[in-house]
């Protein structure tokens, strides 16, 4: 299989919009979890709601670190591939490039498990206020 320069350099914008992308994420997981640790301190009846999205938190954080690990990854091993087809290793370009690919699934696929916890996350927040109505 023969790949140009051109194939790993059309996943350059891809990548780096979903880098930013998981970024957002990331910060917006921030804010979350230090407005709880605020709520946490001040409230005391709705603690077993608050742990468990705490517990939702953290397998969160830790799949948004896998995913921006996997984005990164697949980012340098496209740089990777257009560098061998530079120096016209096309074997090697080809590997690196399929690595890419992989790793680009990987990344989706670790965002959408994170979407299917954030989900989980908002149900809760809603079950604790339609339990709360008078």
């Amino acid at each position: 299989m023969e790949i140009s320069l051109n194939t790993p350099a059309l996943l350059f914008p891809a990548i780096t919009l979903l880098m930013l992308a998981y970024t957002n994420r990331f910060l917006a997981l921030a804010t979350l979890i230090r407005n709880l640790h605020t709520k946490y301190k001040q409230i005391h009846e709705e603690r077993d709601v608050i742990r468990e999205q705490i517990k939702n938190l953290k397998e969160r954080l830790i799949l948004i670190r896998y995913m921006q690990s996997s984005s990164i990854f697949s980012f340098l091993l496209c740089v990777l591939s257009m560098l061998f087809i530079y120096y016209q290793h096309s074997n090697w370009a080809v590997i690196t490039f399929g690595g890419s690919l992989f790793s680009l699934l990987l990344s989706l696929s670790l965002s959408l498990r994170e979407i299917s916890i954030s989900t989980r996350a908002l149900e809760l927040e809603l079950k604790n206020m339609e339990e709360e109505r008078p």
